[in-house]
């Protein structure tokens, strides 16, 4: 179970340096990625001096980053110096996964009408390394091609909006997801569905892709409501 504690972000952790340009754009992106790719946890408070510090700014492109941010509620700002990661409760993750069940199960059948067989063979390699990171030491490893193999499918539906907002959902997911993918915890792995997801591609089969994808969403459910069940447990 992971620690209680919430972290402030005195170390700026696996996040990207910006380039030049504009650079509270480029702020912006790094922190979404961020988010996106699980660099931060449900709760952690983050200081805008250490983002502008790593980022090679002043503290003012890296607070319009986040005002940005938390504007779309991917953060919470409750300072002019400090941020914070959205705590993960129940009711946020099921508002999430009831918005990601259709928007992701959209793309996918859009997808299916759309892609070629050249177009899956990338998908098919992620996949490969996916099945074989199912040992718990491999967890960030696991959480890492699952959002690949997922980002890559979407591509294929060809609808920047589209994908877009499913975007907006994984800034909102990816923090919850560094619990669900918490080294040493039981977790719904699910290669055999996104087996299921490839096939359904091949033969163009739109509604089979959409119900797989959404399968393999909701097949995480009982993992994250038995999380929630213990901390509820716990006081």
């Amino acid at each position: 179970m992971p620690d209680t504690a919430k972290p402030s972000m005195s170390r700026t952790g696996n996040l990207k340096p910006i380039a030049s340009g504009s650079l509270s754009a480029r702020a912006y992106e790094a922190m979404r990625r961020g988010l996106i790719e699980g660099e931060f946890s449900p709760g952690q408070r983050l200081i805008l001096q250490d983002l502008a510090d790593h980022f090679g700014t002043s503290i003012t492109p890296a607070r319009e980053a986040a005002m940005r941010l938390a504007s779309e509620g991917g953060l919470e700002l409750r300072s002019g110096r400090f941020l914070f990661v959205p705590e993960m409760d129940r009711e946020r993750y099921l508002e999430v996964r009831a918005m990601r069940i259709e928007l992701e199960g959209l793309a996918a059948r859009i997808a299916a009408t759309r892609c070629t067989p050249e177009d899956l063979e990338p998908l098919r390699e992620i996949q490969r390394a996916y099945a074989a990171s199912e040992a718990p030491e491999q967890a960030e490893q696991a959480a890492r091609l699952n959002r690949q193999f997922h980002a890559g499918v979407y591509q294929l539906s060809g609808m920047p909006l589209l994908i877009s907002h499913i975007e907006q959902l994984w800034v909102a997911m990816g923090p919850m997801l560094t619990v669900f993918y918490e080294p040493g915890s039981r977790r719904y792995f699910g290669a055999e569905v996104h087996d299921s997801i490839l096939a359904a591609l091949a033969a163009g089969d739109g509604a089979a892709a959409e119900l797989q994808i959404q399968s393999d969403i909701v097949n995480g459910t009982a993992s994250f409501l038995a999380y929630f069940d213990r901390q509820d447990a716990q006081g």
